[in-house]
């Protein structure tokens, strides 16, 4: 049988591989996108979207709980967690659907199958009913995502110990929870457990949880978790575990000794794994990083026409980065002028925690250590006007400034909605903006934003509020 011809092939459809298809066929290419399970990948079936639907379910359920504040006395409340599952399994649908809409509005030929490597320009699909076909296109983009790391000493079993998927879709909601990794998903599944009612333990193995985010910055979360009740245990791990009587007892060695802890559930979030298996990369001569395929400032691999994007390639395993990627790897293969290779350094980073985290660039440890004499600004939402308006003051605003240059080196946020505020000072860095030049910029009253403001003041000691 002859082989299916294309200009490119994404294989996977998240949000790396169907924005490239997009772009491919934008810029005229013909296109195919070869995806496994479901359009829309990880992210909006499993992870970015579900999960921020399930956290707005707890946002409103800390505002009920401190409704009085505004005035308003509310009776016994009925929550129902299956209602609020369903919600979230509509969002994602909804935008699943759309992505296929998307796919076929731009006519790109969409496989369901998985696919391996037969040649270097070659391709053998295999469908769920075991049918194979062959594809061939000069450019290969490998967009196939990551998968949960698991312990060896915690195995899933999806009932008692769960990954993220269980957690998404939980019939009932525990009693008490142990979730293993303070990272962002761990971290968000703790916080949405608490809000909703859970007894929640947060461990990680690190000294602080959020571990790659400013200390400052993690210490306040922290505090902020534990005077909400939850349980913190930091350069803790999990040794063993017991099921018994519908109850998960865990073996867990700490700095003061080994405890032995009972919860009706456990997470595992220890963080993800590159889908690079079983693609033929071997066969080819790709070269991996444990596991992760090693690419150049173009997203190409060592083999001519290959090329990998989102997380299968490394970290930060972001959607958004994903995306960039996908764009600026189509458009150098169709020969655009100007394409400019990812600088990780801007890319933005957010945690939708309660209280939220957001960032971007070198934390203040990070500029340090890189030898960066530095100025640091760093304002309160307590001092902030729309922050005490909302009964939202918690956080605060931090950035580092190059003491010799004035540029934005890095920012941290942590407070109420800080993730729609990191791109203002994405733009910045972007922009090459000076810590003199965001000075001279008039920031709206009231908003939350004003707080950035403030923070770059406070760098250059001129801070008005503080």
């Amino acid at each position: 049988m002859s082989d299916i011809q294309f200009d490119l092939i994404v294989i996977g459809a998240g949000p790396g591989g169907y924005v490239a298809a997009i772009r491919a066929a934008q810029l005229g290419l013909k296109t195919a996108v070869v995806e496994a399970n479901h359009l829309g990948g990880i992210c909006l079936n499993w992870g970015c979207i579900p999960t921020k639907a399930l956290l707005h379910g707890a946002e409103l359920a800390q505002q009920l709980k401190h409704s009085q504040q505004f005035g308003f006395s509310v009776g016994t409340v009925d929550f129902d967690i299956t209602q609020l599952v369903k919600h979230s399994r509509q969002v994602s649908s909804q935008l699943v659907q759309g992505i296929g809409q998307l796919l076929q509005k731009n006519q790109i030929t969409v496989f369901n199958a998985k696919a391996k490597f037969t040649a270097k320009e070659r391709l053998e699909l295999t469908d769920a009913a075991g049918n194979k076909q062959q594809l061939s296109a000069p450019h290969i983009i490998v967009a196939t995502g990551a998968h949960a790391a698991l312990l060896p000493q915690v195995p899933v079993d999806g009932k008692y110990v769960w990954s993220y998927k269980e957690a998404l879709i939980p019939e009932q909601l525990p009693k008490s929870l142990l979730v293993i990794g303070s990272g962002a998903i761990g971290s968000e599944f703790a916080s949405l457990y608490h809000d909703l009612g859970c007894e929640v333990t947060l461990l990680d193995i690190a000294k602080q949880i959020l571990p790659t985010e400013d200390a400052e910055v993690a210490q306040y979360v922290q505090k902020q978790f534990e005077q909400r009740g939850m349980k913190i245990l930091t350069e803790a791990t999990v040794q063993s575990l017991h099921i018994q009587n519908e109850q998960v007892t865990c073996q867990i060695e700490t700095a003061a000794g080994v405890q032995h802890l009972t919860f009706d559930k456990v997470l595992s979030a220890i963080g993800v794994r590159p889908n690079s298996a079983e693609l033929g990369l071997d066969s080819l001569g790709i070269e991996l990083d444990k596991g992760f395929i090693k690419t150049d400032q173009w997203c190409k691999t060592n083999v001519v026409g290959v090329y990998a994007i989102g997380d299968v390639a490394g970290a930060p395993c972001l959607a958004h980065k994903a995306s960039h990627e996908a764009i600026l790897c189509v458009e150098k293969i169709a020969g655009i002028a100007n394409v400019h290779p990812l600088d990780r350094t801007q890319i933005p980073g957010c945690i939708f925690t309660h209280p939220q985290v957001a960032s971007i660039g070198l934390t203040e440890q990070q500029a340090k250590a890189a030898g960066y004499s530095v100025n640091i600004g760093k304002f309160p939402f307590q001092a902030n006007g729309k922050a005490l308006a909302l009964g939202a003051s918690a956080g605060f605003v931090k950035t580092i400034i190059n003491r010799e240059t004035g540029e934005l080196l890095g920012a941290h946020m942590v407070g109420h909605e800080v993730t729609e505020h990191i791109q203002g000072f994405a733009i910045a860095k972007y922009l090459e903006a000076t810590d003199d030049s965001l000075a001279q910029v008039i920031f709206p009253h009231p908003t939350l934003s004003e707080a950035m403001h403030e923070s770059i003041l406070s760098a250059m000691q001129r801070a008005i509020h503080i």
